[in-house]
C-alpha cells in the first residue's frame, strides 16, 4: 500500500474518522510482510490511514525517546497504532509513542523488555512467557489471505536455501522436486527460488526436461507475485527451512507438503515446523511418497485477521473517538 494511502474498512467504519497507523519499516521483506499483513487486515475491518515510516538509527531514536521531541516524525498525523517488526524498529516505535502518543504493537519477540510495549504478537515457536500484553501466534503474520477459488491444475514449489537451522542437500532437494513432478504429471507446477537458493540448484532446475514445470527465479518476481500465486494454487511444496513460506502457504488454504531437509541446529524454527507436522497441518515428502495423502488444512490460517480483530476488541476506544 502506498505511503499514506487511505484504506477503506469493510465492517467497523464509524463516521468520517480513520484509524491512523504508523508502520515502522526497516525495508526487510520478511519484516514488512508481517507489519503489512496486520495493517492490511486492520484496514479490512475499519477505515484506516496507513503511513510507512523509516526508523531512526538507535542513537537518534534514543535521543528522541529521552527528550520526547514532538517534531521527530514531521507532519504525520498523531498515530493511534504504531506497528513494527525487526529489532531496528524497536527504539523508534517507543520514541514515536513518547513524542506523539498511540499504542505500540511489536510483531516478534522483542530484544527489549516486553513490558515496554503495549502488545507483543509472538510466534508460538519462540515459547514466550505468558503476560497480559503477550499474544501467541501460529507463526509470523503475513499478507496472504485464504482463497477458496483455486485452479485445480496448478501447483507451486517454493525453494529456500542453506540456513543456520537446516542442512541443504541440493541433490536431495532436486530428487524430491523430480518426485513431485513424476507423481503429478497432470499438474502444471511453477517453482520459484529465494535469495538463499544456491545457483547450482537453480541451474539444475532449469535443466529438468519436464513439460509440467516452469521455473521463475526470485529475481523475476514482483513483491506481490507470491501472494497472488498462493491465492490461485491448491497444492504447495516448500523446503522446510523456509518457515515463513510454509505459514504463507497455509494461510492461503492450500494443501502443504514439506521437501525434507536435515536439521543441523535444533531450535525455534525446526521446533515450529515439527509442531505443524505433528498436528497434521503439513505432510513431509517421505510420508507422502510412501502413500500418505496431502490434505488441505482443516481451516486456513488467518492470523493477521485474528490479531486485527483482537487489537480492535482490546482497545475499543480506537474506533469510538
Amino acid at each position: 500500500m502506498p505511503e499514506g494511502e487511505p484504506a477503506r474498512g469493510t465492517r467497523r467504519d464509524v463516521g468520517p474518522r480513520r484509524l491512523v497507523i504508523w508502520r515502522l519499516s526497516d525495508r526487510k521483506a520478511g519484516h514488512d510482510n508481517q507489519s503489512l499483513g496486520l495493517a492490511e487486515a486492520l484496514a479490512r475491518e475499519v477505515a484506516c490511514q496507513i503511513y510507512s515510516i523509516t526508523p531512526f538509527s538507535a542513537a537518534t531514536a534514543l535521543m528522541y525517546l529521552a527528550t520526547g521531541q514532538t517534531s521527530a516524525y514531521g507532519s504525520y498525523p498523531n498515530p493511534d497504532l504504531i506497528l513494527g517488526a525487526g529489532h531496528a524498529t524497536h527504539f523508534s516505535m517507543l520514541a514515536a509513542r513518547r513524542s506523539r502518543g498511540g499504542r505500540v504493537v511489536v510483531l516478534m519477540a522483542p530484544t527489549l523488555p516486553k513490558r515496554l510495549f503495549d502488545l507483543c504478537l509472538i510466534p508460538e515457536h519462540d515459547k514466550p512467557e505468558a503476560a497480559e500484553n503477550v499474544v501467541v501466534t501460529r507463526g509470523a503474520l503475513n499478507r496472504v489471505r485464504p482463497c477458496s477459488e483455486k485452479e485445480a491444475s496448478l501447483g507451486l514449489i517454493l525453494l529456500g536455501g542453506p540456513s543456520p537451522h537446516f542442512g541443504f542437500d541440493e541433490q536431495k532437494v532436486l530428487a524430491q522436486v523430480e518426485g513431485v513432478l513424476k507423481q503429478n504429471p497432470g499438474v502444471f507446477w511453477t517453482a520459484t527460488t529465494s535469495r538463499r537458493t544456491p545457483s547450482h540448484l537453480t541451474a539444475s532446475l532449469l535443466a529438468i526436461q519436464a513439460p509440467n514445470l516452469k521455473l521463475v527465479p526470485v529475481e523475476e518476481t514482483s513483491p506481490d507475485w507470491l501472494t497472488e500465486r498462493l491465492g490461485r494454487t491448491p497444492r504447495v511444496w516448500v523446503t522446510e527451512d523456509s518457515a515463513s513460506m510454509v505459514y504463507e502457504a497455509l494461510s492461503s488454504g492450500a494443501a502443504v507438503g514439506l521437501l525434507t531437509l536435515e536439521v543441523i541446529n535444533p531450535g525455534r524454527v525446526s521446533r515450529g515446523i515439527e509442531q505443524l507436522v505433528k498436528e497434521h497441518w503439513v505432510t513431509r515428502y517421505d510420508q507422502w511418497i510412501n502413500g500418505k495423502a496431502l490434505p488441505k488444512p482443516k481451516a486456513p490460517l488467518n492470523e493477521a485477521k485474528r490479531c486485527a480483530k483482537l487489537v480492535l476488541d482490546r482497545w475499543p476506544d480506537l474506533i469510538r473517538r
